[in-house]
């Protein structure tokens, strides 16, 4: 990593699967890094300045991202918690920017488009959110579309489906599913697992941003672009090719509706009922435009669930 403090900084906000990688794709690239969350980050790489804030507040938001000429909003916080912080949380975050004058990258997600049932999932494709959640993302990101279109911020989004890959825990293509599939045990599906799905590879989501949060092109800010993904195929055979890879099949309990079961408690499941509707409908994330404009392609999946199965493999076993 680059230790000239007259670089540009790059501040990353949140800790964690996707706060921690996109550090790393960030440093990788031998930019300037700094990394504040909610609370004192362990196992930062060498060089990474780090911090601790309350990132509902404009003042430590402030503070957090003073310097910076690139903010990457990876903050998240319990689900169940979602509706009632993260709007607070955003505020805070684009008046920081707003501050520092620096450019805003959003780790966002489909939930804006609700039920978008059809071939695809486009830029285009209408925000037509009924959920809660939904509903509060898509006002989120008009507040941010907003502030760029006025000239108070730069702001641009970076949208992923669902993730997995190395660090990934709280997916269902994740602690959920990996752990099950080394031991033999029995992994969790939800809804009906032989429709399209998009899953969006962890280390492909920080490239993306990073491309996002560097490009000289400013013609590329105050819209959204879908990170590179994988073309969709049904949950099934993504978990038919995880036990290929594996070297035996998984056995999968599929929940045909939000239900508690195993890690997922009540608390997580009556908040996560509107969303269930995602295992429902096909869900078809289309990312060529951003393909096609940065020169990025996806991790092929089998290539991708490879890396992930490995990174599961040396969890500790009380941790798999």
């Amino acid at each position: 990593m680059s230790n000239n403090q007259d670089s540009p900084l790059h501040v990353v906000l949140g800790a964690g699967a996707g706060g921690a990688t996109l550090v790393d794709e960030l440093v990788s690239r031998g930019l300037r890094v700094r990394q504040v969350s909610r609370s004192p980050i362990d196992g930062a790489p060498a060089g990474v300045e780090t911090g601790v804030a309350d990132l509902s507040s404009a003042e430590q938001a402030i503070a957090a991202v003073d310097g910076a000429a690139a903010v990457y909003h990876a903050v998240n916080v319990p689900y169940h918690l979602a509706v009632t912080e993260m709007p607070g949380i955003g505020r805070a975050i684009l008046a920081g920017v707003q501050r520092a004058g620096a450019r805003l990258v959003v780790l966002d997600t489909l939930y804006p488009y609700g039920e978008a049932d059809g071939e695809a999932i486009t830029e285009n494709t209408p925000w037509a959110a009924t959920s809660r959640k939904g509903r509060m993302r898509a006002e989120l990101d008009e507040r941010y579309l907003e502030a760029h279109e006025a000239g108070r911020a730069k702001v641009v989004l970076g949208r992923a489906a669902d993730f997995y890959g190395p660090r990934v825990l709280n997916s269902t293509l994740g602690a959920t599913f990996f752990p099950a599939l080394l031991t033999g045990g029995t992994a969790i599906g939800f809804g009906d697992i032989s429709l399209p799905h998009t899953y969006s590879y962890l280390p492909d989501v920080a490239a993306g941003l990073v491309d996002l949060g560097t490009t000289g092109d400013e013609s590329t800010l105050g819209r959204s672009w879908h990170l590179p993904a994988a073309a969709a195929v049904s949950t099934a055979r993504v978990h038919e090719l995880a036990g290929e890879l594996n070297g035996r099949p998984v056995a999968v309990e599929v929940l045909a509706r939000a239900e508690p079961a195993g890690p997922y408690d009540e608390t997580f499941m009556r908040e996560y009922a509107e969303m269930f509707y995602q295992h429902t409908i096909p869900q078809n994330m289309v990312s060529t435009p951003f393909e096609e404009k940065f020169g990025r392609k996806p991790t092929p999946l089998a290539d991708g669930l490879r890396q992930t199965i490995e990174w599961y493999r040396g969890r500790p076993a009380s941790r798999v």
